[in-house]
């Protein structure tokens, strides 16, 4: 994608946090997109190929592509063994590097949000996929609290300091998904709202997890004075009551966007 992104290079960390919460909120969208096997796929904005190998998996694709910036991600996703049959690109959203009419299913997990122009790469998507081909994507609803690490955002909030989130926060609204979609001349545009639920044994568990795999939240409480981490600690502790075994179970909220290539 660009410089302009948060940039996410521990693939091994990044798959502990949200490349699990991908494949959770992924089985529900893959579902939904009930895609055939035999297709032409290509993962933009990819990562460390969390739902790269779950397309492998799921959707018996005859060829999968991934493509993102950062070259710590893409070294795991070459790494997982459900992945063999991938072919993975350092490049940007914004300019995939393949031509016209190439695939027939082009997806974007929880990256539109990072695209310095959302518009742009919906339109990179739309333009590598065949005529009827799907053009798809699902986002956590940032605005709307479904970021399974809101706690810490909310938190943040109460105590004066300025939340940590992505560029492009709006791109995950389901009405500027659906603005996208239609703006890139799709059709057949539908939209679905997905729930992912999590559990963690206990919030230790939760926490650690968050600062390891999160580039935005775990950089940002390195930054503070140790009583302001003690104090985000404590409040983010509160906000999510556990159960009676000490288990926190975390809900995230995704928005999930598909269309279709004009013939």
């Amino acid at each position: 994608m660009s410089e302009q992104q948060i940039r996410f290079e521990d693939g091994a960390a990044y798959e502990q946090m949200m490349g699990i919460w991908s494949r959770i909120a992924g089985d529900v969208f893959l579902d939904w997109l009930a895609a055939p096997a035999g297709l032409r796929w290509i993962d933009v904005g990819c990562g460390n190929g969390a739902l790269t190998e779950l397309v492998i998996e799921r959707c018996k694709p005859s060829e999968v592509h991934g493509v993102d910036p950062a070259p710590g991600q893409l070294a795991f996703a070459r790494s997982r063994p459900g992945a063999r049959i991938a072919q993975f690109h350092e490049g940007d959203a914004m300019a995939l590097p393949f031509a016209d009419n190439r695939f027939d299913v082009a997806t974007m997990a929880l990256a539109i949000f990072f695209v310095p122009q959302p518009e742009k790469g919906v339109a990179e998507m739309a333009r590598t996929v065949k005529p009827g081909g799907i053009v798809s994507s699902y986002t956590w609803d940032m605005p709307g609290g479904g970021f399974p690490i809101e706690s810490f955002r909310t938190q943040m909030r109460a105590m004066g300091l300025k939340p940590f989130g992505p560029p492009h926060e709006e791109a995950s609204r389901m009405d500027v998904l659906r603005d996208l979609w239609t703006g890139a001349g799709l059709e057949d545009v539908e939209t679905k709202e997905i729930n992912a639920n999590r559990t963690f044994t206990e919030f230790e568990e939760f926490w650690r997890v968050t600062l390891a795999g999160s580039s935005s939240v775990g950089p940002v409480v390195a930054k503070m004075a140790p009583g302001e981490k003690e104090q985000l600690k404590k409040g983010v502790r509160a906000r999510l009551p556990a159960a009676a075994d000490g288990s926190i179970t975390i809900a995230g909220r995704a928005n999930a966007i598909k269309g279709r290539v004009r013939k």
